[in-house]
């Protein structure tokens, strides 16, 4: 119980820090200015026998410090901050999640080196056969397909529209009268345009007139 403990006139007051080394967490109590250490509990397991609240708060708790030559000691340790306090539990809680995690994924690696391969390769003899859709057809074969004019680069190009635009939709209107450059002989033929003939108008009842009776 913490309230046995002579809470308004602690033996030490420090920082504490949580470091790992592998599978192992380490409570470490430092100077706060100096950054000494003071003394450091190793945590194997939480929760375990190294780290253990006590029962009438949750700011407090009990602590196995060890010296490094086989001596272990128990102290109680408090935070002043409630927050404190819980940021001291989730940093222990995952830690040993992801100690967890680490024995899983070791343990499934080791189950798939040991477990039957899975042989993929091909038996003597066999075969196999791949149906493809829309293969192209090969050279030389039947199609009702019309080869296009391949331009520079192998590009298809399409022939350009009359009247030299082509978004435009426009025709060049015919010139009226002929216009004439310096040192360019025009004539009248370069710049009429050809106007086209009347077909010749058919008789409806020619055929009516040479019929017989």
């Amino acid at each position: 119980r913490a309230a046995e403990w002579q809470l308004d006139q602690p033996a030490w007051s420090g920082r504490l820090r949580i470091t790992a080394k592998g599978s192992t967490a380490f409570i470490k109590l430092e100077d706060k200015s100096s950054g000494e250490l003071f003394a450091q509990a190793p945590v194997e397991q939480f929760p375990g026998i190294a780290v253990e609240g006590v029962t009438d708060s949750s700011r407090y708790f009990v602590i196995r410090i060890e010296d490094g030559n086989g001596r272990r000691a128990f102290i109680g340790v408090g935070f002043v901050d409630r927050g404190d306090a819980f940021d001291f539990n989730v940093a222990l809680q995952d830690h040993f999640k992801w100690v967890r995690q680490q024995s899983e994924l070791a343990r499934q690696a080791q189950d798939l080196e040991q477990g039957p391969k899975l042989d993929l390769g091909f038996k003597e003899g066999q075969t196999i056969k791949l149906n493809i859709a829309n293969m192209k057809k090969k050279e030389g074969g039947t199609g009702n397909t019309r080869p296009r004019p391949a331009g520079p680069g192998g590009l298809s190009l399409l022939p350009p529209p009359p009247g030299g635009k082509s978004s435009s939709g426009e025709r060049p209107a015919p010139l009226s009268t002929p216009t004439k450059l310096p040192g360019t002989p025009i004539t009248d033929s370069l710049l009429s345009w050809p106007q086209p003939t009347a077909a010749p108008a058919a008789d409806v009842w020619g055929d009516f007139a040479k019929a017989s009776g």
